[in-house]
Order: structure tokens, then sequence, then C-alpha cells
């Protein structure tokens, strides 16, 4: 597979690129949820980045074993700087807020990233515009993730609440920018490995540097479950999830893609359910069943 080739774009998502987003959402809903149960042991931006410095790692071996090439001067350089710095301030908004909130709710937060995207790509690329049924999808998908916690946005909520929810916000728009120049700069011409390189090997640089600069505490003496986390944040979370979400939004409308993130939120409220012993509710149910509609609104081919 060449690092430079550009991939064959399609317009619409197949069998493939719908299980691949399911298993993807699947597993970062189940991952908030792991990550606020380190949070414990490990300072929040010290665990993101030693999360990418082992996900480097591992993606430079992958690129070795497959002799993908991530070093050959293509005109890229900038544009995956500008692409890492906003990727790493997304998981510095996460890591951060996820100390003052639970992690379903900024999760809902986080899951807005579709709509800033949305917004911004058609400027950009006129084929990502959505037309009005799909529109109402996407909001539809939105406004149905954000029920399921309603009691959060109207109750009582704390000064911590608050500053989770502005950093859940923050992580949102870093993510949207980060995918706007993933489509309109040189990076379309890369494959998803030297695109995912540039993400996680500028946090692997950024974020110790951050949290030296915050004076977190560097705790290298970890259980057995922290050490678990770590592996498969970094593993499957920063590595594998990633790697197949970059290598999906090469050849799939950002738009579309987006809004399948949407139900990661739903995945983490019942991954926390049955983690913390949460009861699953029928209006949980029913919201899954409105983001199913929202995400077949939006793809809907247009006549």
């Amino acid at each position: 597979m060449s690092a430079t080739v550009p991939a064959q774009r399609k317009e619409h998502l197949d069998t493939l690129a719908i299980v691949l987003l399911l298993v993807c959402c699947a597993f970062w809903g189940f991952q908030q949820v792991l990550v606020k149960a380190t949070l414990g042991e490990m300072a929040p931006i010290f665990m993101a980045g030693v999360r990418f410095i082992g996900a480097s790692a591992v993606l430079w071996l992958w690129c070795l074993w497959r002799g993908i090439p991530l070093w050959q001067r293509d005109g890229s350089l900038w544009p995956g700087v500008l692409a890492g710095s906003l990727f790493a301030m997304e998981f510095v908004c996460l890591f951060s807020g996820l100390q003052f909130t639970a992690a379903s709710r900024i999760t809902v937060f986080l899951y807005t990233a579709p709509l800033w995207a949305a917004l911004v790509l058609p400027w950009f690329i006129p084929s990502e515009r959505l037309a009005p049924l799909q529109w109402l999808g996407l909001l539809l998908a939105f406004v149905a993730v954000g029920f399921t916690l309603r009691e959060g946005f109207v109750g009582g909520q704390t000064p911590q609440q608050h500053w989770g929810d502005l950093l859940g916000i923050g992580g949102a728009i870093a993510w949207a920018l980060t995918t706007v120049v993933l489509r309109t700069t040189r990076l379309t011409r890369l494959g998803a490995e030297k695109i995912l390189f540039y993400q996680v090997a500028v946090s692997a640089v950024v974020l110790p540097l951050l949290s030296l600069a915050l004076h977190e505490t560097w705790n290298w003496n970890l259980s057995g479950f922290a050490l678990g986390s770590l592996f498969l944040q970094t593993v499957v979370g920063a590595f594998a999830s990633y790697l197949s979400w970059v290598w999906l939004l090469g050849r799939y409308p950002a738009t579309k893609m987006g809004s399948f993130a949407l139900s990661t939120p739903l995945f983490a409220l019942l991954f926390g359910a049955l983690w913390l012993g949460e009861a699953v509710t029928a209006e949980l149910l029913g919201a899954l069943a409105v983001v199913g509609l929202g995400i077949t609104l939006v793809n809907r081919r247009r006549a």
C-alpha cells in the first residue's frame, strides 16, 4: 500500500463501512468509561501522552512491516502538523473534561463534532452538502443523544460539570477542524497510515510537554487494571480504531460518517450501565431507535 496513492472515493456508505463504523463507535463508547475509571491512577494529560507514545511506536512498526514509507518529502508536513495539533487538542479537552463530568455526558458534547464539520466542509467541498432530509436526519440523531441525558442538562449543575461541558464542546470543535484539514489539504493524497502517524506522533510530543507544564504527577506505579487500560487505549483505541477511521474518511463522505459517530454516546451509556450497574431505561432504547432513524435519513440517496 503506497502512502501517496489517492483513495478511490465513494458517495455512499457500503456494508464494510457501516460495520467498521459501528465497531469503532462501540469501542469508543467503552473507551470513555475506561478512561474515566483510570483517572484515579493517572493524570489526564499524562495518560493521553503515554497512550500516543505507545500508539506512535505500534504504528511505526506496522508501517515498517508493511513497507509503508513515512519520511519521504511530499509537501504534507505543515498540514500534517496542523492536523496533529488539532488532534492533540481534542484529547486535551476530552481527558481533562473527564475529571469534571461523567463520561457519558462529555461524550454527548464531544460528538457534536459532525454538526460543526457539516457546517464548515460544504464551503470547501460542494459534494458534502446535505439535502434538507439529510439535515433532518443529522439533527434527529443529535437530539436523540441529548435527550438520553436530559436530566443532566436541566438539573442543577456544579461549576465542575460546566467546565466539563465546555471542554467537551472544545474537543468537538477540534475534532471537526481536524476533519476539515484532512479533507481539504495535501493530506487527502496520503494513505491512512501516514495521516494517522502525523496525528499520534505530534500528540506524543505535545501532550507530555503540556503535562509537564501543568505540573501533573507522573505515576508509574500502576495496577494491572491501569496497565490493561493503557494497552486497550493504545493498541485498539489510538492505533486500530483511528487507523480504520482515517482509512474510511479518505473513502467515504465525512458528514455521513459523522452521523454514525453520534451513536457513540449511547454506547457509552450502555457500557456505563453494564460496568456501573446503571439501569437501561425504555427512554434509552427509544433514543437508540431515533439515532438509527437519523442515520438512515442522512444516508438516504438523493433522487
